[in-house]
């Protein structure tokens, strides 16, 4: 290769670099833009509920309100402290059943050949185009009647109907999604655990999910989000206000403020702030799992 193609490759012409500054100018404006919405929640989360009534509203509090958290956590009659809790034990408890039902279903698809896999396969990815309203009335009954004539008592207004659908199977997404990972690993690593008389559960456990952190990581941020966000089940299968996770009890909170005589936004826009943490948390922080797994599972079908 000659000289001058050495210095054309290590110094990017005049054009090439307009056009990187141009693109760097329109992310970071699009990121500014999508952005304004949460920022000025959180700033109207520092407001007083007459503030944020101001219009046209401001961008700043005129007073920086920082009680309006704390005061979430001291009401008597709003147990926003409890929802966050349930919200919490929900969301892990699903997440934990769909790595590990979507993930052994998903090592079943990729690496066994029995009779009807493909037929199974396509009728479980089928599944992803119906919508949950569709599901949502069997479900309910499934969870009312059965349980009922078989322990005697149901269980509707209990978490069990949230987190039991992701222990049996993990939903056709998760189960895609990683099937699509183990089919990029290498077979020859089975065969030589095999060979050195790993078992089937040895080589699930300790070969492929070891080198699945990227899928697992992908199936877990949705899971969570998912699982964090659901508002529809919650709604159909909890009736006690102590039960709630913070979906519903911020709509709660919304049709039953804690003091009547008051408005409320500021609590709601607060509580909304706070439910918005573990999500951005958990995404930062595997983000770069994320992006390989995404990646990674279509490469190939």
């Amino acid at each position: 290769m000659s000289a001058a193609a050495i210095s054309l490759g290590r110094h990017p012409s005049p054009t090439h670099q307009l056009g990187r500054v141009i693109l760097y100018i329109v992310v970071i404006l699009g990121a500014i833009i999508f952005m304004l919405p949460f920022l000025f929640t959180i700033s109207s989360s520092l407001k007083t509920p007459q503030e944020i009534r101001i219009f046209p509203p401001t961008l700043f509090p005129t007073v920086v309100q920082w009680q309006n958290y704390p005061t979430l956590f001291e009401l008597k009659n709003l147990p926003y402290g409890t929802w966050y809790e349930n919200s919490v034990i929900i969301t892990v408890l699903s997440m934990l059943g769909t790595l590990l039902s979507a993930s052994a279903s998903a090592y079943g698809f990729a690496r066994f050949r029995w009779p009807g896999r493909d037929v199974f396969f396509v009728v479980l990815l089928a599944t992803l185009i119906l919508p949950e309203q569709v599901v949502l009335i069997p479900k309910f009954l499934m969870f009312h009647l059965v349980p009922s004539a078989l322990i005697g008592h149901t269980l509707i207004d209990t978490w069990w109907p949230l987190i039991l659908p992701s222990w049996f199977g993990g939903g056709a997404f998760a189960v895609f999604l990683l099937r699509q990972f183990f089919l990029q690993i290498p077979r020859e690593l089975e065969e030589a655990a095999v060979i050195d008389g790993a078992s089937t559960a040895y080589i699930y456990w300790q070969i492929l999910l070891p080198l699945s952190k990227p899928a697992l990581a992908t199936v877990a941020i949705f899971s969570f989000l998912g699982h964090w966000n659901a508002f529809l089940e919650p709604l159909i299968f909890l009736t006690s206000t102590d039960k709630f996770p913070l979906s519903v009890g911020l709509r709660w909170l919304q049709q039953n403020p804690a003091d009547p005589t008051m408005p409320q936004d500021h609590l709601l826009l607060a509580g909304s702030v706070l439910m918005v943490v573990p999500p951005v948390i958990i995404f930062f922080a595997m983000q770069r799992y994320f992006i390989r797994g995404v990646v990674m599972s279509g490469i190939k079908g």
